[in-house]
């Protein structure tokens, strides 16, 4: 609820940056000097593993510091509060895709797809209304996991130690866990760990989001499995079945279409349903605060 209500503030954030910076910086100065192309795939593939646990071992470690020093006494506590928000991101991601859902509502098209570039990577110079709607509304659900669910379930069973490392294992996922020669060795472990860091929560996120929706546990279920990914499909097909809408379907990326499969039977969403998606994301928010505060309920007795 605190992130919910402050996120990272701009000011700090151009004051101190955002610890994921930090860890970007890190993974990307470790591919630059071990992730050479005239090794072996063998030997780039061990060399990803290598930073993969240097970095996020280096992040628990940090993690469980900070919970041991947070025992100490309620001040303590409530600092570690303020530092466990830094690994969510409820505030951002709703504050990004509402801008998305503004410039459209106001009909300024090249407004809305510039901005919904700052969150997707597909191309999106020649989206229309419905391109940039499906774009906005598939990074709310597949970030609902990547950037809250997932972070909070891991804080909630493994502490700051987990949060971090989560955080890390998922921007490695997002900078060096591609298919493309370059780091489909060296991002083998990045990635592969990323699915299985995700499996429980997108499955609970698809969950959330449907429940909020009042709908679309059909569709979820149905289609989540024809996803390339193995997680992102849950929340996205959830979401595309709570609207009634469809999402999915080619796309280009770097001036290359990509066919991709189609979640939901519905039309394909515009405007209204983008603002609908918002307050089914809100709603979904709201749920996991509520299952967090029984799950800890639960746990202490």
């Amino acid at each position: 609820m605190l992130e919910a209500a402050i996120g990272y503030p701009d000011r700090l954030h151009r004051l101190v940056p955002h610890p994921v910076v930090w860890a970007g910086h890190a993974i990307n100065a470790l591919e630059e000097r071990w992730n050479h192309p005239e090794l072996t795939a063998a030997r780039r593939r061990l060399s990803g593993v290598a930073a993969l646990l240097l970095v996020a071992s280096c992040a628990a470690l940090l993690g469980c510091l900070i919970d041991a020093w947070g025992r100490r006494n309620i001040w303590a506590a409530l600092a570690t509060v303020f530092v466990a928000t830094i690994g969510l991101a409820q505030r951002s991601l709703y504050i990004h895709v509402a801008a998305v859902h503004t410039a459209l509502q106001a009909g300024d098209l090249p407004a809305a797809r510039k901005t919904v570039s700052h969150i997707v990577g597909r191309d999106t110079a020649t989206l229309d209304e419905h391109g940039v709607a499906v774009a906005a509304l598939e990074s709310l659900a597949e970030s609902f996991c990547d950037g809250i669910v997932a972070p909070a379930f891991w804080l909630f069973f493994t502490g700051l130690a987990g949060l971090f490392a989560y955080k890390i294992i998922n921007t490695a996922d997002s900078i060096i866990g591609h298919r493309d020669p370059r780091f489909l060795a060296f991002g083998w472990a990045a990635a592969r760990t990323d699915d299985l860091a995700n499996l429980i929560p997108a499955r609970l996120s698809g969950a959330l989001l449907a429940l909020a929706a009042g709908g679309g546990w059909l569709i979820m279920l149905r289609d989540a499995k024809h996803h390339a990914s193995p997680n992102a499909g849950w929340p996205e097909a959830a979401l595309a079945g709570g609207l009634k809408i469809r999402l999915g379907g080619p796309t280009t990326y770097d001036g290359q279409s990509y066919p991709r499969p189609w979640f939901g039977d519905g039309a394909a969403p515009g405007t209204t349903e983008l603002g609908r998606g918002l307050r089914i994301y809100l709603i979904a928010c709201v749920l996991l605060w509520a299952l967090a505060a029984a799950g800890a309920l639960a746990w202490r007795l």
